[in-house]
């Protein structure tokens, strides 16, 4: 039989609590993991969905060059004419597009603030524990 809990050791009170909080963090790191793999899932259905729109965005993207160097022959450029000029133009947009791309990606990344914040907490609270 059981002793009220009034009269368990301290030592019976530290192993509850040990097992408690042991229990606690594999439930949470049970949580998490399956957490994190519903969210991979969600973003690999999400990729496939990038991918797909990207693949018949690419299509929709040549019928149009194909229908812009029509236009041009039509209005009177030789067909090669027409279709260097749509090649130049367009590469124009895409090397803007890159450049502007490839710099937005050597900015810095890290989380600027937050840091900021950890450093201010941490030095508060080595400020506070000296008091």
């Amino acid at each position: 039989m059981e002793a009220p809990r009034s009269e368990r050791s301290l030592g019976d009170l530290f192993a509850d609590l040990s097992g408690q909080t042991s229990l606690l963090i594999r439930h949470e790191v049970q949580l998490a993991r399956t957490e994190l793999s519903q969210k991979a899932a969600e973003a690999g259905r999400a990729g496939a969905l990038i991918g797909a729109g990207g693949v018949i965005a690419n299509a929709a993207l040549l019928a149009l060059t194909a229908a812009i160097v029509l236009l041009l022959v039509r209005v009177g450029l030789d067909a090669w004419a027409a279709a260097a000029l749509t090649g130049v133009v367009l590469g124009g947009v895409g090397g803007v597009l890159l450049r502007n791309g490839m710099r937005t990606l050597r900015r810095p990344m890290a989380p600027v603030e937050t840091i900021d914040s950890i450093k201010e907490t941490a030095q508060w609270l080595k400020n506070e524990t000296r008091s």
